[in-house]
């Protein structure tokens, strides 16, 4: 069995009200707890099949531990991915639950049937399914390996196809008899749908962001060695950054007066430049190297400002999740994040790509974005899809030949991007990016922001909603996005008017439901714990509610005020018990 990447010990609850208290959490690598981390996978897999009426699991399945979180309060719950008869299952994550004595309490299914496909040859080849791959996907196939496909509520032999073209790598999913292409997905996750880029080129928009100009708390600037003069070190800098100014940067000083944009901090996270290249190979960037410690001038004529300002967000982000949550970087595996700047050709967008674990980001295009997409809450709100990635994996149900993503879940994912994307804005706190309930506020857009959590209909560019219906199982998944992000706002702030930082903010409500927020602090506690223990890749609206029920149970008592304010939240954007659809899609 695979034993999980890190063994995570959460805290109950948050302290302080904007992210600046200290770590809610402690985490002991599994080198460190191997036997406790061993102990508590085997008995959830143990309880798996005992259990499998419940569990779904099966003979002929094998579960990997992906990740093994103990908390506080003493329960454990162990993410597993699945092989049947030694394939991949696409779908069949679970998370299984225990107490404190390693008793079986419950469990979080992707697959809601028993993961049995009827056929166990291929008819197809490896060499047809990758052909048929690479003309869906319109690039260069990989290797086909076999799959049990268990999405979509029903089990099929598949081949996945990792296909890799001029503007990224996708995943291809083809049916192992028919030929079929069963899905068809992109691996990056673009900011900008390709749907809201036409829409922003068809009304001749011209994003005009205001340049930063403000600067980052004193102590942080200059250039000085952090210890002692030994190569290489860490080095405190300055970042001159196209939209929040001068900013403090850690690097590391590689010799005397010699630095590298790479901060050894924080697990050795850097940044390099594509140089116009569209690779997913980060070592294939360049490196930032600078004998001043002084990194862009603020402007595009600078090919290391948007680099600063990319490691600028991306160290926030990072500083984020490990004193809020006790995540140590994106995967919680103590490893660096990356990002290339200057990726592509006229590439008005910025991505999370799991093939290169790493942000990547374009210049725009000339046109509608003249500014590289460095902007914090985007940083933020990308790589949190690194952060679904390694947890939940949230996951859309189709996606249509122009790469636009269509269905629940993928809308709870665009949704706890934009939600962890503010939160980290907030948690940054700096004067030139005022925290806020908005997304892209700085892009410079007509409507002034791309997305708004306190009432996401008011964006038009993407018909972002404000309720959850039976329609919106089909939404594109940033207009979808609006149900959940609305349902997190009203848990931190209420319904009704209010003005924070100078933004006024007004929340509807679905049949005027009133709601008292539980502040910003403990709402994303509530959404963090719901997505790192009870959020699978099939996870909807309905059973994100759920999520987040048992995770303000689990922090705050099913009795508190917080629990029954999650509720009140998600029944003033219409998603409730009642209306749970009968049947999953």
């Amino acid at each position: 069995m695979a034993v999980a990447v890190a063994v995570t010990t959460a805290a109950t609850g948050l302290a302080g009200t904007a992210f600046a208290g200290p770590s809610t959490g402690t985490q002991r690598t599994a080198a460190s707890a191997a036997p406790t981390t061993t102990t508590v996978a085997e008995a959830a897999r143990t309880a798996a099949f005992a259990h499998a009426a419940a569990t779904g699991v099966s003979q002929g399945d094998e579960l990997h531990a992906q990740d093994v979180m103990i908390d506080p309060e003493g329960a454990r719950h162990v993410r597993f991915t699945r092989t049947h008869a030694g394939m991949p299952v696409l779908g069949g994550d679970l998370v299984v639950h225990l107490n404190r004595k390693l008793a079986y309490t419950g469990v979080t299914r992707a697959a809601g049937h028993t993961v049995r496909p009827d056929a166990t040859k291929a008819r197809l080849t490896p060499g047809q399914a990758a052909a048929k791959a690479a003309r869906a996907a319109g690039g260069d196939a990989g290797g086909a390996r076999l799959v049990v496909d268990a999405r979509g509520g029903a089990t099929a032999l598949a081949y996945q196809v990792t296909v890799t073209g001029d503007a990224g790598s996708s995943t291809v999913v083809v049916d192992a008899l028919t030929g079929t292409v069963r899905s068809d997905t992109p691996d990056a996750d673009e900011f900008l749908s390709p749907k809201l880029i036409d829409t922003l080129r068809g009304r001749g928009e011209r994003a005009v962001p205001a340049a930063g100009t403000g600067s980052a708390p004193a102590g942080l600037l200059g250039s000085r060695a952090l210890g002692a003069a030994t190569y290489p070190s860490s080095a405190a800098g300055t970042g001159r950054t196209p939209f929040v100014g001068t900013v403090g940067l850690t690097a590391t000083q590689t010799s005397r007066g010699h630095y590298q944009l790479k901060d050894p901090s924080r697990y050795g996270t850097e940044t390099r430049d594509a140089k116009g290249a569209t690779t997913e190979s980060f070592g294939a960037g360049t490196t930032f190297t600078d004998t001043t410690h002084v990194w862009g001038n603020g402007a595009t004529t600078s090919r290391a400002s948007a680099a600063a300002d990319a490691q600028y967000g991306i160290t926030r982000t990072l500083d984020f999740y490990k004193k809020t949550f006790g995540r140590k970087s994106i995967a919680d595996d103590s490893k660096p994040a990356r990002a290339m700047v200057h990726w592509g050709s006229e590439v008005a967008n910025a991505f999370w790509d799991p093939a290169c674990t790493c942000m990547l980001y374009g210049d725009g295009d000339g046109q509608t974005f003249k500014k590289p997409l460095v902007v914090l809450d985007v940083t933020g709100h990308e790589l949190t899809h690194g952060v679904v990635d390694a947890t939940a994996r949230l996951e859309p149900t189709y996606v249509d030949a122009d790469g636009n993503q269509y269905g629940e879940p993928g809308s709870p994912n665009e949704s706890l991007a934009d939600i962890f994307g503010t939160s980290v804005e907030s948690y940054a706190n700096n004067t030139k990016d005022v925290p806020d309930y908005l997304v892209g506020e700085k892009l410079g857009l007509a409507q002034t922001f791309l997305r708004r959590l306190d009432h996401p209909s008011l964006d038009k560019l993407e018909g972002t909603i404000d309720y959850w219906s039976p329609d919106t199982y089909d939404a594109e998944v940033h207009a979808g996005s609006g149900v959940s992000s609305h349902a997190y706002y009203l848990l931190a702030e209420g319904s009704g008017k209010k003005t924070i930082n100078g933004v006024a903010y007004d929340s509807p409500t679905y049949h005027g439901i009133t709601v008292q927020g539980i502040g910003r602090t403990r709402a994303t506690a509530v959404f963090y714990r719901a997505l790192t223990r009870y959020m699978v890749s099939t996870t909807d609206f309905h059973q994100a509610r759920i999520a987040t029920l048992k995770a303000a149970k689990d922090l705050y008592g099913a009795t508190s005020t917080e629990y029954k304010t999650v509720d009140k939240a998600w029944a003033a954007v219409d998603v409730t018990a009642a209306n749970t659809p009968a049947a999953r899609h």
